[in-house]
């Protein structure tokens, strides 16, 4: 037993680690190795993954079909730092993503390569279209997510998140995203009220971002007519409309994009997260060309050419999405998990539970009792379960298991979450 094994202690993390931690606090383990969907504390017990990186781990940990070929461009000291300079692992990319990826879809972005992480592709995206149309302000929407730096955390709603910054967070006008103010409330129609009117004290924005599933804000499916009138209100005033998938992206919803069963075409599309395919830093902006009027080193990254996630991020091109297998299998694990969601909700009617999100992105809401989501959560992780909480008040039980999970892995968290949810209304039950 090596010496990791032997001490499965949190107590250094406690004493030298900053507080800003926060995943640790509400899974209190020494992680040790990850494999597809399973993960393995120090102390050799096993743990099922259905919280997936936060959406970083769509392929799974360390999936095979990628770490050969990763592990073979170490051994041969293929260029793993290059700024922006031309490498073979770049150029193995881009071909790989305009054939499996652009190509098929009638696509025809220019990309940019910025720093690792999603929050600097967003930074990117806005001060892109700030320069594209002179103007300043964005709009983003209540529950949107986009990142926590300066720039992209005043598109973020979240209020604490937004406190953090420790000045004001200006430039970005927050409008009611689709359902946020009840089903008969028309969000499109007051956003054209507001461009419309010279009087409305809103000025025309440069951009609109938003995510076409809400993730952080609490699984939000956008209906594919609300963003159909997004992009013609946009195109019509000369709004920029940018597509942010870093987190429902790259196959999490069903399709590579997030936007392709509503047929638009965002002017700029930010991706981060399982771009890489392994977890690794990658992140891109997809810039339609005529938008694409940056200055050379007009936005610089020293690590915006991680060759290493180049080389895993093609082969998970090549093996995942050549054709439309993948696709296939994550609709039926999709069904799969919107059902069984769906049945749990049906056995607790007293909870008041609902069911949404699309393909391997599902949320269990719970609006009557916030809190459940949280012991369910809690009660999983006792049964060596991992997923988290999402939304406003952390009433949703986020579902993100690894589009490669094996059915019966899926079938078998789910069973644990079914005793969990049963477990805590006992619990509050027994309580009252």
């Amino acid at each position: 037993m090596n010496q990791i094994a032997k001490d499965v202690s949190l107590a250094l993390f406690d004493r030298l680690e900053s507080e800003v931690r926060s995943y640790v606090r509400s899974f209190p383990v020494l992680f040790d190795r990850g494999v597809g969907t399973t993960l393995t504390a120090a102390d050799g017990q096993e743990y099922l993954d259905f919280f997936g990186g936060a959406g970083a781990l769509n392929y799974g940990h360390n999936n095979q079909a990628f770490k050969q070929a990763l592990l073979d461009y170490i051994e041969r000291d293929g260029i793993v730092h290059s700024l922006d300079l031309a490498t073979t692992a770049k150029k193995g990319f881009i071909e790989a993503f305009e054939r499996y990826i652009l190509k098929p879809r009638g696509l025809t972005y220019k990309l940019q390569f910025t720093g690792p992480t999603g929050a600097n592709a967003v930074e990117a995206a806005l001060k892109l279209a700030r320069q594209v149309t002179a103007r300043s302000n964005i709009v983003s929407f209540t529950g949107s997510y986009h990142g926590v730096s300066a720039g992209s955390l005043a598109a973020t709603a979240n209020k604490d998140m937004r406190a953090a910054a420790g000045f004001p967070l200006a430039h970005v006008t927050s409008l009611p995203y689709e359902g946020y103010l009840g089903e008969s409330f028309d969000t499109i129609a007051y956003l054209e009220k507001l461009l419309a009117d010279p009087s409305s004290g809103f000025d025309t924005p440069a951009a609109v971002i938003l995510e076409a599933v809400q993730g952080e804000g609490g699984i939000n499916p956008a209906s594919v007519e609300w963003l159909q009138r997004l992009r013609e209100l946009t195109s019509r005033h000369g709004i920029v409309l940018i597509l942010d998938d870093i987190q429902a992206g790259v196959g999490r919803t069903g399709k590579f994009f997030s936007f392709e069963p509503s047929g638009i075409v965002p002017d700029i599309v930010t991706l981060s997260k399982s771009l890489s395919a392994y977890g690794t830093p990658m992140a891109l902006v997809l810039i339609k060309p005529d938008l694409d009027v940056w200055k050379p080193a007009a936005h610089t990254g020293t690590f915006r050419g991680n060759n290493l996630a180049f080389v895993t991020a093609r082969a998970a091109l090549e093996t995942y999405w050549s054709d439309s297998k993948f696709e296939d299998e994550i609709a039926r694990k999709s069904e799969i998990l919107a059902t069984e969601l769906a049945s749990i909700a049906a056995d607790h009617p007293g909870l008041g539970l609902s069911v949404r999100g699309r393909g391997l992105m599902y949320g269990l809401v719970s609006p009557k009792d916030h809190s459940l989501p949280a012991r369910v959560s809690k009660e999983a992780f006792a049964r060596r379960l991992v997923l988290e909480t999402a939304g406003s008040y952390s009433e949703v039980l986020k579902f993100m298991p690894a589009l490669t999970i094996a059915e019966a892995d899926l079938r078998r968290g789910l069973s644990i979450i079914r005793d969990c949810v049963r477990t805590v209304q006992d619990s509050t039950a027994a309580s009252r």
